[in-house]
């Protein structure tokens, strides 16, 4: 075997130990039974791939389940799942008639009971249910996307406006465990940044969105300013994380695959 076809197929082991399917599996071989109801969500751009290896490995053993995907990125019905499509980049009504639907179902959820959160990369977009009017939440969006932010400095915002982003969905479902599944497009695997952080603490501060704010000259209403100066979330007992794939992760399979060849 030359060097080259050695390199494409190390190249071709990371990725396929990196991808959502992969990543899944992985995590949920190390969860344990719940004592009372399951429901599995999962939200993102490869949600459906992720929904799809955990009704695959769970084998039934969940109450109901929620796919929430963007549009044209699902490939079908998941037995148990239903499957909602929505708006990215830009959230729309159906982000958040979807993210409504997985409220209702963890309403009155006890402390025997469990969420099976599975993130990935999309998912600011696709789960909202805002504080501040869609519209007006579409344009600060737009202005994040045209003036150069980067990731970790939009969710910083768009976590301001959110009753389910930066550990407000956690809170929500409490009493209930909430264990989230990630699969990271954020360098660094800062967890309450991919997708903004649905049911992780928050470690953004009201300063640094301010700051934010002034560095690209953003245009907020008065009440949206007043929701900047919010406490973020900073206690979750009931909500843990697991960040599996992403850069990290597929960096540490090629340092793998490469020692195993020598």
């Amino acid at each position: 075997m030359t060097l080259k076809q050695e390199l494409r197929q190390i190249a071709a082991e990371v990725i396929a130990e990196s991808l959502p399917d992969a990543a899944v599996r992985r995590a949920l071989g190390d969860i344990p039974d719940a004592r009372g109801r399951t429901i599995v969500v999962s939200v993102g751009k490869a949600g459906w791939q992720m929904a799809k290896a955990a009704s695959e490995m769970l084998k039934g053993a969940f109450d109901a389940g929620y796919v929430i995907t963007k549009y044209n990125h699902s490939k079908g019905d998941i037995e148990g799942f239903r499957v909602f499509e929505a708006g990215h980049p830009q959230m729309d009504q159906n982000s958040l008639e979807a993210t409504r639907a997985v409220l209702d179902a963890v309403a009155g959820f006890t402390e025997d009971d469990r969420v099976l959160l599975l993130l990935s990369g999309g998912g600011s977009a696709l789960f909202e249910k805002p504080l501040i009017p869609l519209q007006e939440l579409r344009d600060i969006n737009a202005q994040l996307l045209a003036c150069g932010a980067d990731i970790v400095e939009m969710n910083t915002i768009r976590k301001r406006f959110s009753a389910v982003k930066g550990g407000r969905f956690a809170q929500a479902c409490a009493p209930a465990r909430v264990i989230s599944i990630i699969l990271s497009d954020v360098v660094g695997d800062r967890e309450d940044m991919i997708a903004s952080g649905p049911a992780c603490v928050d470690r953004s501060t009201a300063r640094e969105a301010m700051d934010i704010v002034a560095k690209y000259k953003l245009r907020l209403s008065p009440e949206a300013l007043a929701l900047m100066q919010a406490a973020p979330v900073s206690e979750l007992p009931n909500a843990r994380s697991l960040v599996t794939g992403g850069v990290g992760q597929l960096c540490e399979a090629a340092r793998a695959a490469c020692e195993r060849r020598g």
